[in-house]
């Protein structure tokens, strides 16, 4: 696929309802819905999410799977979903009480390619907000089959504050919730198989109980205690950008990069990445085509394009960057190339 025909591409995100949703994606994050609309989420990066402009627009990524190949998925596999599903949530209530499987029980018991490891970038918290992270102490099947029937699995689960920029990895098989008054930015595997646990007695759109998965649940959980939180990033330059490595494991890559009105190379390592602005539009330019990325809007730089020239427009800009590596090298390469002290990088790949 000549890399001409190639450029920054705009996504259309999909807004979605849930009743623990809110108003917040609409009122301060440019997203579209009715006004009375309890938006919940807004996947910003999904196989089904179209293209906005240029040649492509109003295909999607699936389709574009197709038609491009590599030159859009890099070294993943064109005929697998888009590697990658990237949100805006709005927790205007608490979710549920919930863990995702692995790969090896999404593909054995769902059929399905993948399990779900996710992260969390945190954009808003209101005062005192939490969320569920892992267990208090070590629990056992039995135990938690136990108290998720008798209603006393609380006494079990962990709470952790959060504040904004806090970043948080939940690997598969993490009992987690997003606790009330938190807008997060997440990155995670294409899969939404999600297992609840507890959902607060809750009735679904249709005056029913939402169903539950205790048992499915009770397969896939670590019943380890845990002691994970905020993660620590690693900082450094590169090519003249300020960036930060806030997660790097075999499924993603997230980063935060400072931009200024200068223009500088972001390269793209062999695959495809994501881009999402935080509160001020940039530019993406790539072999004449020029793209405005307005603040919270997200856009997918195919893999054949090598490398993209960013900048801010008008006051100085964050963007956020994913990205499925091909190996571990991958991010290991990039801290040598910017000469990263080997014990700060080792340090920080620990957390993962």
């Amino acid at each position: 696929m000549p890399t001409a025909t190639l450029y920054p591409l705009l996504i259309e995100p999909q807004e979605r309802e849930a009743i623990w949703g809110g108003h917040a994606l609409v009122e301060r994050y440019g997203k579209h819905a009715a006004p009375t609309a309890k938006i919940g989420e807004s996947w910003e990066c999904w196989d089904d999410n179209r293209v906005l402009n240029g040649l492509y627009a109003g295909a999607t990524l699936a389709s574009l799977r197709s038609e491009l190949g590599n030159a859009l998925t890099g070294h993943a596999d064109p005929a697998a979903p888009f590697p990658l599903l990237t949100k805006i949530i709005d927790a205007r209530h608490s979710l549920s009480v919930q863990v995702h499987p692995g790969d090896e029980y999404a593909q054995r018991v769902e059929q399905q390619p993948v399990g779900k490891t996710e992260c969390w970038y945190v954009l808003e918290a209101a005062e005192h907000a939490k969320i569920v992270l892992g267990w208090n102490r070590d629990t056992a099947r039995g135990e938690y089959l136990e108290r998720a029937r008798d209603g006393s699995l609380d006494a079990l689960l962990r709470h952790v504050d959060v504040k904004p920029g806090d970043v948080f990895h939940l690997p598969a098989g993490t009992l987690h919730a997003i606790g009330a008054g938190i807008v997060l930015f997440e990155v995670q595997q294409p899969s939404d198989l999600t297992y609840r646990i507890y959902d607060f007695n809750r009735l679904g759109p249709d005056g029913n109980p939402r169903a539950l998965h205790v048992d499915k649940a009770a397969d896939v959980l670590d019943y380890h205690e845990s002691h994970a939180g905020a993660l620590a990033s690693l900082e450094y330059r590169l090519a003249g950008l300020k960036r930060a490595t806030l997660v790097a494991e075999r499924n993603f890559i997230v980063e935060r990069v400072s931009l200024d009105d200068e223009v500088r190379g972001l390269d793209l390592d062999g695959s495809p990445l994501v881009v999402f602005a935080l509160g001020a539009p940039v530019e993406l330019e790539s072999h004449g085509t020029a793209v405005r990325l307005e603040p919270y809007q997200t856009a997918v730089l195919p893999a054949g394009l090598e490398t993209v020239m960013v900048k801010s427009i008008g006051d100085d800009a964050t963007i956020l960057t994913a990205e499925r590596p091909a190996d571990r090298e991958t991010i290991e390469r990039r801290f040598s190339r910017a000469a990263v002290p080997l014990h700060e990088s080792t340090a920080f790949l620990a957390q993962f």
